[in-house]
């Protein structure tokens, strides 16, 4: 299977499968407990229809919206990730290079494997960098100031994660950040080796943001669950988030929302944008999925803040419809996570590609010119 034969997110995925040892592909691919909720979040779409509309002229569309102060070309962006240079040499940086081709937002994670200065300076394309809020608030410092010197565009504070998910696959392979070589999954190694090469010979994994306040996870292995619940500040609260707020003097935005009184009280400490989020199902298992939780938190503040839907995304007809309840955008992870596993930046300019001809196919095959001509009238619940 090469590049060329992945026509979807599905293929990306297969393919990654064939190029990544098997705890760092569970890692990207597993989540929480029964992983209900990481079906979920894609079933969700499968139970709303699309009603098109017909002889509406749509020989040009346009796309472009407008999120966290910056204009894009597509409805759509990418998530902030951990981790990245673990599933391809390339990492951040052809993430990064590929979101600026493409006009939209790249995510840049506080587990990064690439610091924030660097990422600052490598494109001129939007960005978004992701807290994660620590329990050592000089960490929490440091990395909102090299945010601000980098010129990110927004802050967005994840608010799912006061401990780490259940994630029984990872638990299963031992998976830990950086790589555990353990006699259990030693084998699933070592029969990948251009992965393998390309971790021991190219630069030292590290995590540069964190690295010089912390050990864990840089140098020292840990595993994502066991971050989160052994570093991250478990007494986060509405007045600490309202404070990093005031800290931040840009477009601020909650990712992990999914109740509408949390989307009210996001608005009440001066959001710009939530996230509307359950972490791709790897935090909370049985939790609701974002699409089927939009609906209602854009009737109580899609007016006041930015609503993106973020998780289950894997085709154009997804954006459509989250773009017809009232999301402003979309965005994902899994999405382009495959496709740099399987190719790197050319898999991601691939995948980001793919997605953005699936949402002008469907905008022309709804009759919809603009995004302003969807709405729910688009749409038939089951």
């Amino acid at each position: 299977m090469k590049l060329t034969d992945c026509h979807n997110i599905d293929d990306f995925r297969a393919l990654a499968w064939r190029r990544l040892p098997w705890p760092v592909f569970d890692y990207i691919d597993g989540a929480a407990d029964d992983e209900v909720t990481r079906r979920r979040n894609r079933d969700a779409f499968d139970a709303c229809d699309l009603i098109p509309r017909v002889l509406a002229g749509v020989d040009r569309i346009d796309m472009k919206t407008t999120i966290f102060g910056r204009d894009i070309a597509m409805p759509l962006f990418l998530s902030p990730t951990a981790l990245q240079r673990l599933f391809h040499w390339q990492g951040e940086r052809a993430v990064l290079r590929a979101a600026a081709d493409a006009g939209t937002v790249a995510g840049i994670s506080s587990l990064a494997t690439i610091g924030l200065a660097e990422a600052g300076a490598l494109t001129g394309g939007p960005k978004l960098f992701q807290l994660y809020v620590h329990k050592d608030e000089g960490l929490n410092r440091a990395m909102l100031e090299a945010a601000r010197a980098a010129k990110f565009d927004a802050v967005a504070l994840t608010v799912d994660t006061i401990v780490g998910g259940n994630r029984e696959r990872c638990l299963r392979s031992g998976f830990t950040s950086p790589p555990r070589f353990t006699a259990r999954n030693m084998l699933s190694y070592a029969i990948k080796p251009g992965w393998g090469l390309n971790y021991l010979l190219r630069e030292k994994f590290s995590l540069p943001n964190l690295s010089a306040h912390v050990a864990e996870g840089s140098s020292v292995p840990k595993s994502v669950a066991d971050y989160f619940t052994s570093m991250l500040d478990q007494s986060l609260d509405w007045r600490r988030a309202a404070t990093i707020r005031r800290q931040w003097d840009g477009p601020f935005c909650l990712k992990g929302i999914v109740a509408v009184e949390d989307a009210k009280r996001a608005v009440d400490i001066g959001a710009t944008a939530i996230m509307v989020s359950n972490h791709g199902g790897r935090q909370l298992d049985g939790s609701i999925a974002p699409f089927d939780a939009l609906a209602d938190i854009v009737d109580a503040v899609g007016d006041k803040v930015e609503v993106i839907c973020d998780g289950g995304i894997t085709r154009g007809t997804h954006v459509l419809k989250a773009l017809s309840v009232g999301a402003k955008a979309c965005s994902g992870g899994r999405l382009y996570l495959y496709a740099l596993a399987a190719a790197g930046e050319a898999g991601v300019n691939r995948a980001i590609a793919l997605l953005r001809a699936e949402i002008e196919r469907g905008m022309k095959l709804m009759g919809a010119k603009s995004l302003a001509d969807l709405s729910r009238a688009n749409l038939r619940w089951r």
